[in-house]
């Protein structure tokens, strides 16, 4: 193991974008708030964020939609802002955020037409694995979502966890829809302070991901898809055993004996150079790509992997 390898990864994340720049500051290297906090600040005007945010047009959307296939519509771009981590109180998050509220339905651009077209966008809709985005989403940006947790609190499943396709006759969870809620449910913790139902709930789900191992199925020990072995950035709704542990550090949760095999599916997909490359690119039209393509280095896939190692006490994570 090498320091000079280390800092040459820590070297390379930060010769890069503020979204990735910001979080390395807070999450690996530790620098002062108020450092933090100026680099966060750029996302507003530079790089990434700074060219979504141009793309928004006057009646609040991204490409004319609402919700759609591709990633360029407004559901997708806003997720992106929040992952990005753009100052929800910037003034351009606010005009954003602002003119969703203001204008964006769910019926606008739908290539079907959902009883539900006429709702406003952060009313959002049926499906928890969107509403659990949305109210991420809305809760990041600070609105109120509680009429929309209230729903999602009333939708968990006696497993602990959520699945989309209830109303297809789905009686167990998923973790793709879980995931998605909890992390909702994560931020709207953030936003109000907590509440206990709210904390109660979100415990249920991350017991059902923890008594799964993540990727495991309870019943027989097998893998439940082998795809969730690889990582993804932007995840979107899909799950995969990083974006499960990056969850469980966000929230807080302790690392106990029950993630050490997905640590290891962690520290399993680094390379020799100690970055951890870009896997199951998910299908979509983007505005542009924020890493050099499938099977390359990925700043994304390195930033949240390093985060989860540290916050499972792992040794010295970069290896020369």
């Amino acid at each position: 193991m090498s320091e000079n390898a280390h800092m040459s990864v820590i070297d390379w994340l930060l010769d890069s974008d503020p979204a990735i720049r910001w979080q390395v500051m807070r999450d690996l290297t530790h620098e002062p708030p108020d450092v933090i906090a100026a680099e966060r600040s750029r996302i507003a005007t530079e790089g990434w964020g700074a060219r979504l945010l141009a793309l928004q047009t006057p009646d609040g959307l991204w490409a004319g939609n609402a919700f759609s296939q591709d990633r360029t519509d407004t559901f997708h771009v806003l997720e992106l802002l929040r992952r990005l981590g753009l100052d929800p109180s910037s003034a351009q998050a606010q005009r954003a955020i602002g003119l969703v509220r203001e204008h964006v339905t769910w019926g606008d651009g739908a290539w079907w037409n959902p009883p539900w077209a006429a709702d406003g966008f952060f009313e959002g809709e049926v499906e928890p694995c969107i509403n659990g985005n949305v109210v991420a989403t809305g809760s990041y940006f600070g609105v109120d979502m509680a009429p929309l947790v209230d729903r999602l609190l009333g939708e968990q499943l006696s497993d602990g966890g959520w699945n989309c396709e209830v109303e297809n006759g789905a009686t167990v969870s998923s973790f793709g829809t879980t995931i998605n809620v909890l992390e909702g449910l994560l931020e709207h913790e953030r936003a109000i302070g907590g509440s206990a139902e709210v904390a109660a709930a979100r415990r249920r789900g991350e017991e059902y991901m923890l008594e799964r191992r993540l990727f495991r199925r309870k019943s027989t020990g097998e893998v439940i898809d082998r795809s969730w072995l690889g990582f993804s950035f932007p995840t979107w709704w899909h799950y995969d055993v990083l974006r499960g542990l990056d969850y469980l550090r966000a929230a807080g949760i302790a690392a106990d004996e029950r993630v050490t095999e997905a640590i290891a599916v962690v520290e399993g997909n680094r390379g020799a150079d100690g970055r951890w490359p870009l896997q199951n690119v998910h299908e979509g039209e983007e505005y542009f790509q924020m890493d050099d393509g499938e099977g390359q280095p990925s700043r994304w896939n390195t930033l949240r992997a390093l985060r989860v190692l540290d916050w499972a006490g792992a040794a010295n994570p970069v290896v020369a």
